[in-house]
C-alpha cells in the first residue's frame, strides 16, 4: 500500500514538474519576444493591436469563432456572439485610437512632472467559457497596445475557440513581421496546475470568469486585476417609460442567452407601476410563472444548492422544457419571470442565474426599491452595477451615492451598456471591476491603462509653501485652535 502511495506521489511530482517546465518555456519565449517589442515604438504597437483586432473582426473568421464557441461550450447564441465579437472589438479600437502607450505620454510644466508609459512584461489572461473569443481578444489587444506579451489561460470548454483565435492572430502577425511568441495559449488539456504555474511566472494577471479563478489570481503572488461576481438588478421607477424599459430589459436579458455577468438577474418594480410593468414585460416576450411552476423551475435549475449546468445559457424554451413546463415552452417565451420576496441561499432566484430567467421584486416606492437591491447585493453581486429606468436623472445619482455599485446604468439595455457602448461614455471592456464591495482592487472597466506601468520624471519647480491658515483657517474658525 505504502509502495503504491509512494509511486503515485512520484508520478504526481513528475507531472507537476513537467507542467512547470512547459509553462516556463512558454513564458521564456514570451519574454524574449517582448524585449524588443516593448521598445519598438507606437507604430509597431498599434500595428500589433490592429492585427489582433482584425483577426476576430473579419466576418468569415468571426463566424467560425462564434459557431465553434457555441458548439464546444454549449453556451449562448452564435449570432449574438458574432455581434459581440465585432462590436466589442470595434469599440475597443475606438477607445485605443490615437492613445499614446509608449514613451513620453504627458508633460506638465506647472508640476514639473513628465510621465513615461512602460510595458508591464508578460501578461497572463484568464478567460471564461462564456466569452471564449471576445474576452481573450479584448485582453490581447489591450496588452499588445501597451507593448506586452500575453499568454492566455482559457477555460477547458473554451480552449478550441481561444486556440483558433490565436491561430488567426498569428496569421495576421506574419503579415506585419511580428513574433507569434507575443501571443500564446496554454496547451491542452487546460488544468488548474498549468494555470497556477502561469500566474506565478508572469508579470501581471488579468482574470475574468469564476470567482475561483479570481481568487487564484489574487493569491498567486503576482499583481492581479480580477472581477467580482455578477448578479445585476434593475429598478423600474414610477416615472419610467414602461414599454421602453421592458424592451431594453428583454434585449439585455436575452442577449447571448444571458451569458453576460451584466444581464439583469432581478428587476425591482415600484408598486405604483407594478402591474403595468409586468404587462409590458409580457408584451415583450416574458412569461410569468405561478408558484407551482416556479417550484418546478427551481428544482431544474439548482441541484444540491448549486446552479445546474443543464440550464446555464440555454434559451427560455429549452429551460422550460427541462423543467417539465411544456405548456410554458409552447408559448415560445423570450424569458421566464418568477416573483420573489426573499434573499439569500434559501431563495436561489435572488442570485445569479446565467440564463434568461428574471426574478421580479415588488417595492413600495423608489427608496424601498433601493433597499431591496441592497439586500440582493448583500447576498451576491455587490460592486458590479445597477440598472435604472426612470425619467428623473437625480434618481440615478441617488443610487450612485447609496448603493454598493461601481456603475449605474440609466435607461439602457444593461448588458450592452455596462461594458461600454456607442451611445454611452464607458470604456469598451468585458471585464468590470467591482471595487472593494466586490473584493476587487479597482472599480472601473478594465482597459489599456491597467496594462501599463508609468514612470514619472520630477523636475524642480519654484517652491510654493502654503500658509497654515490658508489650509486650516476654516477649521480654526469653526472649532478653534
Amino acid at each position: 500500500m505504502n509502495g503504491h502511495m509512494r509511486a503515485a506521489e512520484v508520478e504526481a511530482a513528475a507531472v507537476a514538474s513537467s507542467v512547470e517546465h512547459d509553462v516556463a518555456e512558454r513564458v521564456a519565449r514570451a519574454r524574449e519576444a517582448q524585449k524588443g517589442f516593448g521598445h519598438a515604438g507606437q507604430e509597431v504597437l498599434d500595428a500589433a493591436a490592429a492585427a489582433a483586432a482584425w483577426a476576430i473582426m473579419e466576418p468569415g473568421r468571426n463566424r467560425q469563432l462564434a459557431d465553434l464557441a457555441v458548439r464546444d461550450t454549449r453556451l449562448g447564441n452564435a449570432d449574438d456572439k458574432f455581434r459581440k465579437n465585432y462590436r466589442k472589438t470595434l469599440g475597443l479600437l475606438r477607445d485605443l485610437h490615437d492613445a499614446k502607450t509608449c514613451g513620453v505620454i504627458s508633460e506638465d510644466s506647472a508640476t514639473g512632472i513628465v510621465e513615461i508609459a512602460r510595458a508591464v512584461g508578460v501578461v497572463a489572461a484568464i478567460t471564461p467559457s462564456t466569452n471564449p473569443a471576445a474576452t481573450p481578444a479584448n485582453k490581447i489587444i489591450n496588452a499588445l497596445k501597451c507593448g506586452n506579451a500575453v499568454i492566455v489561460a482559457p477555460s477547458p470548454k473554451g480552449y478550441s475557440s481561444c486556440a483558433l483565435l490565436i491561430e488567426f492572430i498569428h496569421a495576421q502577425f506574419a503579415k506585419a513581421g511580428l513574433s507569434p511568441d507575443l501571443v500564446q495559449v496554454l496547451p491542452p488539456p487546460i488544468t488548474k496546475a498549468a494555470t497556477a504555474a502561469l500566474l506565478r511566472q508572469c508579470d501581471l494577471v488579468v482574470a475574468t470568469g469564476s470567482q475561483a479563478n479570481v481568487r487564484m489570481a489574487y493569491t498567486s503572488g503576482t499583481p492581479a486585476f480580477g472581477v467580482g461576481a455578477g448578479n445585476v438588478a434593475s429598478i423600474v421607477a414610477a416615472s419610467a417609460d414602461l414599454n421602453d424599459a421592458a424592451r431594453k430589459i428583454r434585449l439585455s436579458k436575452t442577449f447571448d442567452n444571458a451569458t453576460s455577468c451584466s444581464s439583469e438577474n432581478s428587476v425591482v418594480i415600484v408598486d405604483a407601476v407594478y402591474r403595468s410593468a409586468l404587462k409590458a414585460l409580457a408584451e415583450n416576450g416574458g412569461v410569468l410563472l405561478d408558484a407551482a411552476q416556479k417550484e418546478r423551475l427551481q428544482a431544474a435549475m439548482w441541484t444540491g444548492g448549486k446552479l445546474s449546468a443543464h440550464c446555464t445559457a440555454k434559451s427560455a424554451v429549452e429551460i422550460a422544457r427541462l423543467a417539465g413546463l411544456d405548456d410554458v415552452a409552447a408559448k415560445a417565451p423570450a424569458f421566464l419571470m418568477v416573483e420573489e420576496d426573499g434573499f439569500g441561499e434559501e431563495h436561489p432566484f435572488s442570485g445569479e442565474k446565467l440564463s434568461p430567467v428574471l426574478t421580479v421584486y415588488r417595492a413600495r416606492d423608489f427608496d424601498d426599491a433601493g433597499a431591496v437591491v441592497q439586500r440582493i447585493y448583500a447576498y451576491m453581486g455587490a460592486g458590479h452595477s445597477v440598472g435604472l429606468h426612470s425619467a428623473d436623472p437625480a434618481e440615478a445619482v441617488q443610487l450612485g451615492m447609496n448603493l454598493p455599485v461601481a456603475r449605474v446604468i440609466s435607461n439602457q439595455a444593461h448588458c450592452l451598456a455596462t461594458g461600454g457602448n456607442f451611445d454611452n461614455g464607458l470604456p469598451f471592456s468585458l471585464s468590470m471591476g467591482c471595487g472593494t464591495w466586490g473584493r476587487n482592487n479597482f472599480s472601473d472597466n478594465l482597459g489599456f491603462r491597467h496594462y501599463l506601468n508609468i514612470t514619472r520624471v520630477a523636475y524642480p519647480i519654484e517652491e510654493r509653501v502654503p500658509e497654515m491658515d490658508d489650509l486650516l483657517g476654516d477649521f480654526f474658525r469653526r472649532y478653534g485652535r
